[in-house]
């Protein structure tokens, strides 16, 4: 690592996160002036996204390579009061909460107070969210039976294809108007909303141009003052780039970064959409650039190495926007979810592993940052060089990257009805969530409590901690003559919470596309120019909307007790089962034990238990899948929780698994923690029993000490592990490697252990900044000590 890498990263990792009140301002200044004077929503986003990129602060660091920040300085975090208003009680909780906090100024704060509160009270989208969405809705939000990610993000999972890394946004606006030269007024009906759909994606591509210009401008000056000459010439040449990208193609690796770079940007800037945004398969997109420059000597394995580097020092400049409302007192993580895909196949199905996507993990393990995250593809024609290199860096300790199955994501992919072609180039992003990059507008909707409905199902439609009837009249546990009762009685309430999630989302979306429209993203993913139509109304080629189930280890553990305990075998009626949960065991204790130790568990590749997790997988599919949405696609599930378990299990009381009463729930679909007793091959087989490819993603975590990772002979049993999983379709899979006692000491005293990072679920954080219960849950996952 050269100094200025050094530095940088230094700068980048010891830098304060604030809150910035910059684009809050721009946003509010252009609403006040513009909002009854122009003629469509989609004309008004667009013209307030220009606002913003031609006012914003440019940020130049010294001995910066690639240009350009979220906010005016490296950590500030803007805010977006047009989705979502932060109250003063919010950005003071920010301000003052122990961990994951944000710092607010005096400035920012009175910004707010008399400036941004007083126009967007009541009138975000979040307020027309909740004023539209039905009591039934709202009930069971309140319950914790699922939760909705667009209340305070926009829609959008979405990764760039290789199209924006082979065009400058001069070909889009050539593009957009000879779409509108073509647009036939007499016999289309919407040939003038389809103007305006395009004329507002025009303008933001001339708006990025604007944005990329002024920095070129201003690096031009600094340039000028520069005393030291090489950095002179370091800096004409970034004002030249800058000059160029993106508004044209970029022709040289350096070109590529930065042309990406303000495109990651516009998009962050545009709205929010739910982080994740990325550049998708970059050691792909990166190649033909890189190896360009290499034959023609231009550019150095060093220097390109120097470059990516600095680009994951942007990545980690940015802060996730903080939440609202309760959400804000929790702490969450600074983490914005950009997952590189390096591996995998190319659009022939052949073997995609190059020289970048070493050179790619290397900067993972030099670098040592939380963002961006960083993932390998492996398929069955890659051979194990590229997955042993990805170990290396996961026995140094801070969980990237993780590891997808390329074959899986292709099936899942081509299940639900896309080319193969665009299957074979998609991915991962954000946790472990498949699509087709470039061409899918993919939208996570929000979790979903598997574990609450069973216990709602178990009071026959009643919460338990509200005392209110929320759920279906199913019968009372008296009722049950059979499992088969039960499990009847509980996929009715699965599919009566689902429909009501299913509404809900649909209302959302219909809103997004009414208030929200995105046309600077409509401009980056296939097929919006040639329909003419926002990302958010449908203009994607592939439009999905995906619910993801939470608690599959819990729930299976819940049902596979009462199943064994109550029916099979008798050993206690399912009343008496339910009045002990209620008491949370106290005085109990045989019982708890019993449950815990003496209870079939999910994990061990125990059939009697796993057939449990293939019953509850079927019922939320389903429910769930093909159910339409308003973009012309359907909804699917995936299985991750990030660490919405913790949340969920604090909803919950005591549960018949031997669970204590608001303690967490299963992640992902990893056992409940510590209940994997038979080893990590008896994980992986109890995990490939539900069938992957029916999903959208899901999400497995394996914990191991240390010392089995410390030499070559043992990462090649590791490997042999994965490609086992893989074989049998597993999605992904990804590894602590932490000593539990280590975790404890960690916890006691937090200043010797500061730069301890931890995989968490589809992320790594420091353990530090975790909350106590999370913290717990991560030391109570199972370590395996072999790989028996």
């Amino acid at each position: 690592m050269r100094e200025r890498i050094k530095k940088l990263r230094e700068q980048s990792v010891t830098a304060i996160n604030t809150i910035s009140e910059e684009r809050a301002s721009l946003i509010t200044d252009f609403y006040k002036q513009n909002f009854l004077n122009v003629e469509s929503s989609a004309l008004l986003r667009a013209n307030s996204f220009a606002f913003i990129m031609e006012n914003k602060l440019l940020y130049l660091g010294d001995d910066e390579l690639i240009v350009g920040e979220r906010g005016p300085s490296p950590k500030a975090c803007p805010t977006y009061p047009e989705i979502c208003l932060h109250s003063e009680e919010d950005l003071n909780i920010l301000h003052n909460r122990p961990k994951v906090s944000f710092q607010v100024s005096e400035t920012c704060l009175s910004t707010y107070r008399n400036k941004i509160i007083p126009y967007w009270k009541g009138n975000s989208n979040r307020d027309k969210i909740f004023e539209h969405l039905p009591d039934e809705w709202k009930d069971a939000y309140e319950a914790g039976i699922f939760t909705e990610f667009q209340e305070q993000r926009a829609p959008g999972h979405t990764v760039l294809g290789a199209k924006m890394f082979s065009c400058g946004f001069r070909d889009l606006i050539a593009e957009i108007d000879e779409n509108i030269s073509s647009l036939d007024y007499q016999n289309d009906k919407q040939a003038l909303q389809t103007k305006e759909y395009l004329n507002s994606m025009r303008i933001c591509a001339e708006a990025i141009i604007t944005y990329a210009s002024r920095y070129a401008s201003k690096i031009f000056l600094q340039s000028e003052k520069e005393k030291d000459p090489k950095r002179k010439l370091e800096l004409q040449k970034m004002a030249e780039i800058c000059q160029k990208v993106p508004a044209y193609a970029p022709e040289s690796f350096y070109e590529a970064l930065q042309h990406y770079w303000f495109i990651h940007l516009g998009v962050i800037t545009e709205l929010n959409p739910w982080d994740s945004f990325n550049p998708g398969r970059l050691d792909q997109h990166l190649y033909p650039f890189y190896i360009r420059d290499i034959q023609n000597g231009s550019l150095s394995e060093e220097d390109a190495k120097e470059l990516l580097q600095a680009f994951w020092i942007k990545f980690n400049n940015h802060p996730a926007p903080p939440k609202v409302g309760i959400t804000a007192q929790e702490s969450n993580t600074y983490t914005d979810f950009a997952l590189i895909n390096v591996g995998g196949v190319d659009a022939h199905g052949n073997d995609a592993v190059n020289e970048l996507s070493f050179m790619i993990l290397d900067v993972v393990e030099e670098m040592r940052l939380l963002q961006p995250s960083s993932m390998v593809q492996v398929s069955k024609r890659n051979s194990d060089r590229l997955l042993r290199r990805a170990l290396k860096v996961v026995r140094t300790g801070f969980g990237q990257p993780s590891i997808f199955n390329t074959d899986t994501i292709i099936a899942q992919q081509l299940r639900q009805g896309k080319s193969i072609e665009d299957a074979r180039v998609g991915g991962a992003s954000g946790c472990v969530e498949t699509g087709a990059f470039g061409t899918e507008a993919y939208i996570l909707s929000g979790y979903f409590n598997l574990c609450k409905v069973l216990e709602i199902c178990l009071h026959n439609g009643m919460d338990p901690l509200s005392g209110k009837k929320i759920g279906l009249s199913t019968g009372a546990v008296s009722e049950f003559s059979s499992f088969d009762d039960l499990f009847e009685a509980l996929s009715k309430q699965i599919q009566h919470f689902v429909d009501i999630k299913i509404g809900g989302n649909n209302i959302i979306d219909s809103l997004y596309a009414e208030y929200l429209p995105v046309p600077f993203l409509s401009l980056l993913i296939d097929d919006c120019i040639q329909k003419g139509l926002d990302y958010n109304r449908g203009g994607a080629r592939y439009n999905t909307t995906y619910i993801q189930g939470v608690g599959l280890g819990s729930i299976t553990d819940m049902l596979t007790a009462i199943r064994y305990n109550v029916f099979d075998n008798k050993f206690i009626s399912l009343s008496n089962l339910l009045a002990i949960t209620q008491l949370n065991f106290y005085g109990c204790e045989e019982w708890l034990l019993r449950l815990r130790n003496n209870t079939p568990k999910y994990g061990n590749d125990n059939d009697y238990a796993d057939k449990q997790a293939c019953m509850i997988f079927d019922a939320l599919l389903n429910a769930v899948e093909g159910k339409s949405n308003i973009r012309g696609g359907v909804h699917r599930i995936n299985m991750l929780p990030t660490t919405c378990h913790v949340y969920f299990g604090s909803k919950i009381g005591g549960s018949c698994d031997g669970r204590l009463a608001f303690e967490p729930l299963s992640e992902g679909i990893s056992p409940f923690q510590g209940m994997d007793r038979n080893g990590p091959v008896a994980v992986i087989k109890s995990a490939s029993k539900i069938d992957h490819i029916k999903t959208g993603g899901t999400l497995l975590n394996q914990k191991f000490c240390p010392e089995l990772l410390d030499s070559d002979e043992k990462i090649d049993h590791l490997c042999k592990l994965i490609r086992t999983y893989f074989r049998l379709d597993g999605h992904h899979i990804q590894f602590n490697i932490v000593d539990s006692e280590m975790l404890r000491k960690a916890q006691k005293d937090p200043e010797k252990y500061s730069d301890l990072i931890v995989r968490v679920a589809g992320y790594s954080d420091y353990f530090n900044d975790l909350g106590e219960s999370l913290q717990n849950e991560i030391i109570r996952r199972t370590e395996h000590k072999d790989f028996s």
